[in-house]
């Protein structure tokens, strides 16, 4: 299945990766049918370039204006600072309930989206689908 997300969304995400160096951002993007996607940038409660986990306060705040305005969570992004815009094992079990076996998806058909500043003049923006612990890149369409 095909991510579509605006050209302005995708150079939100970088700049907000590249903004946070040395640390790794993170964020939500939330959608609803006929509408532009709405992206959240959210902090780091980590404050690490190795791992991000999301300010519970900001993701309070993003799951009370999905049921305020009856849009869905779409994206989950975050940046890799110094690898490739591809899943770490951690990212892998972020995604699935603590202790859940198999993996059980704790957010069912959402992207994740990686943001990798490796090559900090050409960014890479990949996304991909993780689901019981396996991970599916799906294509990214920029429009």
């Amino acid at each position: 299945m095909t991510l579509e997300l605006p050209k302005a969304v995708v150079d939100e995400m970088v700049a907000h990766a590249r903004e946070d160096l040395p640390n790794e951002c993170c964020g939500l993007i939330t959608a609803k049918d006929g509408e532009t996607p709405r992206l959240y940038r959210t902090r780091n409660s980590e404050a690490s370039p190795f791992r991000y986990v999301i300010h519970p306060l900001d993701l309070l705040k993003v799951e009370q204006d999905m049921d305020d305005t009856g849009s869905k969570l779409l994206v989950i992004y975050h940046s890799h600072v110094a690898s490739d815009a591809y899943p770490s094992p951690t990212d892998v079990r972020m995604a699935a309930w603590p202790g859940s076996d198999p993996p059980d998806d704790l957010y069912p058909g959402t992207y994740y989206v990686l943001v990798s500043l490796k090559d900090a003049a050409n960014p890479s923006v990949r996304a991909y689908q993780i689901h019981a612990g396996e991970i599916t890149e799906e294509p990214l369409k920029v429009t």
